[in-house]
């Protein structure tokens, strides 16, 4: 592979991430919320393998919100009608998102909480 090519597939996902801040409000939601926790993490002295876990919590949610839009757009460039199995496709997708940040929050509330109280 070239390095130009490589490094462009770096700028195309850039492109794709900034796509998803200026035109999904979940991922501005999301994106905000990674903020907070962050400094969350810094204002409670997180340890190592506490950073890590949010770390990656953190990135994972912000992943599938891609995954998550993206899908959503495909199914909307396939078709432009209402079909069942688009709205599962859509709904399923969105579900998957939801159990993730479910999933976070309470892995970080079992992190934050016993250091705050």
């Amino acid at each position: 592979m070239k390095l130009s090519r490589f490094l462009s597939s770096f700028r195309y996902a850039a492109q794709g991430i900034g796509t998803a801040i200026k035109r999904e409000q979940n991922m501005r939601v999301h994106a905000f919320s990674a903020g907070i926790v962050l400094i969350a993490g810094v204002w409670t002295g997180l340890d190592r393998t506490e950073w890590m876990l949010v770390i990656m919590l953190l990135g994972g949610m912000l992943a599938l919100e891609l995954v998550n839009s993206a899908l959503e757009r495909a199914v909307d460039l396939v078709t432009a009608e209402r079909h069942p199995l688009a709205k599962q496709a859509k709904d399923m997708a969105a579900g998957a998102v939801l159990v993730f940040a479910v999933t976070s929050a309470i892995i970080g509330l079992l992190i934050f909480l016993p250091k705050w109280f």
